[in-house]
């Protein structure tokens, strides 16, 4: 069963396109290690992009070819906090999403070492959350029905009947909260934890989906 946490509402001090977790008790309180090899060889790979992009290329929505980045820019793709502390990863790739019309939305980070990621990212930025609402709400159930599993339903969620739903009333939250930035979780869902965070930034919206094994 998913276990859903309820929405957070909270301050984000920062509107940065990294990650912004509290915890993740996988990563090493030692920033320097590398991730050990049962957590690295579960869950999804670096491979996947290729499935996400062949299926949102069906909904009008491109996903260009990974590029790597290993210098010090990684942190920018790639970095997350656990227990308060900024991490980082040793590997880290990003793609470009565009819509059908070809305008930038933001793209898909996935994070680890060479051989297999511990994290995937996507950083979606939109006028508003109706702007590009069907091309935000398709890149999100992609990444989660490719990189965790397609069985939202079979875990019978107690709170949203499907992923939609979910990404619906997180949306709704913040519009209600009068635009304040929120975070929710969702638990136990293919072994992995699933976040979605929603920030106000200048003069857009910045919708960030963390997927963590």
């Amino acid at each position: 069963m998913i276990i859903m946490n309820k929405l957070i509402l909270f301050p984000i001090l920062i509107a940065v396109v990294a990650v912004i977790l509290t915890s993740f008790m996988l990563i090493s309180d030692n920033a320097s290690e590398t991730q050990s090899e049962p957590v690295l060889n579960t869950g999804f790979t670096y491979y996947d992009i290729e499935t996400i992009q062949k299926t949102l290329a069906q909904k009008n929505v491109t996903v260009s070819a990974p590029t790597a980045i290993t210098d010090h820019t990684v942190k920018q793709y790639c970095a997350f906090f656990d227990k308060g502390l900024p991490r980082t990863v040793d590997y880290c790739t990003t793609t470009a999403v565009m819509d059908s019309e070809g305008n930038t939305l933001g793209n898909i980070n996935m994070g680890g070492d060479t051989n297999s990621p511990i994290m995937a990212v996507a950083n979606l930025e939109t006028l508003t959350l109706e702007s590009n609402r069907e091309d935000v709400f398709a890149v999100f159930e992609t990444m989660i029905e490719t990189l965790v599993c397609d069985c939202w339903e079979e875990e019978q969620s107690e709170d949203f009947e499907s992923i939609s739903a979910w990404i619906d009333a997180v949306q709704t939250f913040y519009h209600d909260s009068g635009n304040r930035n929120i975070k929710s979780k969702v638990d136990n869902l293919g072994d992995t934890e699933i976040f979605l965070e929603i920030t106000t930034k200048e003069n857009s919206i910045l919708q960030t989906l963390v997927i963590l094994k």
